[in-house]
Formats: structure tokens, sequence, C-alpha cells
């Protein structure tokens, strides 16, 4: 589905401070890693379980193809493919009897005009969608929220993280809230965590689901990290 709609003339009105802030690339992205990368100059989309950066493509491609991808921007667009194949989905035209890729949020790039053209480059290599280029990492299959209390300065946030990241993970997203990240023991009730493993790994499962079962709200029971801060020098 269309974020938002797009046409030739706000083209170029998107304005570049709408831009997300960049993130280290990450092996998993929740949902709202990608909806912070919806514009123009930062576009994202998810596809089959894998996330696209194709800022690269829409800056080789300023025209009207990529009106659609710049409207998707920040969401999956997986329901404009076939499963099987990977390609666009296809149809028979009512009106010509013609096979073709079925394009109802406008025709985009890579994908041929409907009819034959002289200005149309038959020879365009490898189409965005299958191109192993733009793949920056996976969608997560689960999202979870974890609480994370820095015992130094007293102060906590709620980071959403995919539940295949490892503590390491965590801690790299958590560099922008604290750039000193690293100069911390990472403990769940009194003990170290293993940061090479997940939270579900150290111990800390995910009971969103049961607690919604029990109608209790899980956001009222986030699993609390504390940080025991060590004095290595290094926020000299």
């Amino acid at each position: 589905m269309l974020k938002t709609p797009v046409t030739v003339k706000n083209y170029e009105d998107v304005d570049p401070r709408l831009v997300a802030k960049q993130m280290a690339r990450c092996r998993y992205y929740t949902l709202s890693d990608l909806a912070r990368h919806s514009s123009q100059y930062d576009c994202w989309v998810a596809l089959f379980g894998r996330v696209l950066d194709l800022t690269p493509l829409l800056i080789q491609h300023q025209n009207e193809l990529a009106l659609p991808l710049i409207a998707a921007a920040g969401t999956d667009i997986s329901d404009w493919f076939d499963v099987e194949t990977k390609n666009p989905i296809r149809y028979i035209d009512p009106e010509t009897g013609i096979e073709q890729p079925y394009t109802p949020q406008g025709r985009f790039i890579h994908i041929p005009p409907p009819y034959p053209s002289g200005e149309w480059a038959t020879t365009i290599g490898t189409p965005w969608w299958l191109d192993e280029k733009y793949v920056i990492g996976r969608l997560t299959k689960k999202a979870r929220k974890i609480r994370i209390m820095n015992l130094l300065v007293q102060h906590e946030v709620v980071l959403e993280v995919p539940s295949e990241d490892t503590i390491n993970e965590i801690q790299a997203r958590y560099l922008s809230e604290n750039d000193h990240a690293g100069s911390y023991t990472w403990k769940r009730l009194m003990k170290p965590l293993n940061m090479e493993q997940t939270l579900e790994e150290n111990g800390v499962p995910d009971e969103e689901l049961r607690l919604r079962e029990l109608g209790i709200d899980p956001d009222e029971h986030i699993p609390t990290l504390h940080l025991y801060f060590n004095d290595d020098l290094s926020v000299a």
C-alpha cells in the first residue's frame, strides 16, 4: 500500500531534513527501523523479508519511474511481487490480451513500458528487486522491547530491538543514546550477560504474547538490563 501520494509536481519537494539519522548496518531490522527511511533521499523497502536500500537507485533514476518507490519508501512492498518467481506480479491486459507486469501503483524502475518503445533499454542487467547489492539486512521475525538502565547517571531508555539481536548488537543500537556504551558491563538481575548471545539465550524470554493472553499490558512488564560503568578511561 502506498504511504503517501507522490506526483511529478512534488517529486523535488521532499525536505532533506526528513532523512533519518543513519544507523550502523545491522543483520536484522524492525518495521520501525524501516519506517524511518521514507523519503527520496533515504529510501528503504522490505521485500520478502529482506531490507533493501534503494537510495542509490533513486539517485540514478530521477524520473517518473521513481515515484512509486518514493511513495512506498519505508514500507513492505512484497505484495507487488510473485512469491514463487520473485518478479513483479503479471496479468493479462484485457485490451491487448498481452501478459505484462501488474503495477496499479504505477510503472516503476526496471519495468518495461506496456508497448514497444525505442526509449526502453532492453539490456538493463539485473533488475533492482533481484540485485543483491541493494540488500542491507533482513526484517526481524519478531520485534521486542527492552529497558536499559544506566546506573551511573540513573537514566533509562526503552529500545525496540529484533529478537535475533545479540547483546553486542543491542549495545550498538544503544550508542545513539550513549556514545560510551562499550564502557559498561551489561547485566540482568545482577548477572553479567553473554554479549555474543541473544536476550532469549541469556535467559530473558519474550513474554509479550503470554502477557497479552492474560490480559496484561506488556509495556508494563518490559525486562530491564542494567549497565554498570567500567572506569576504563574511554570517556577521556
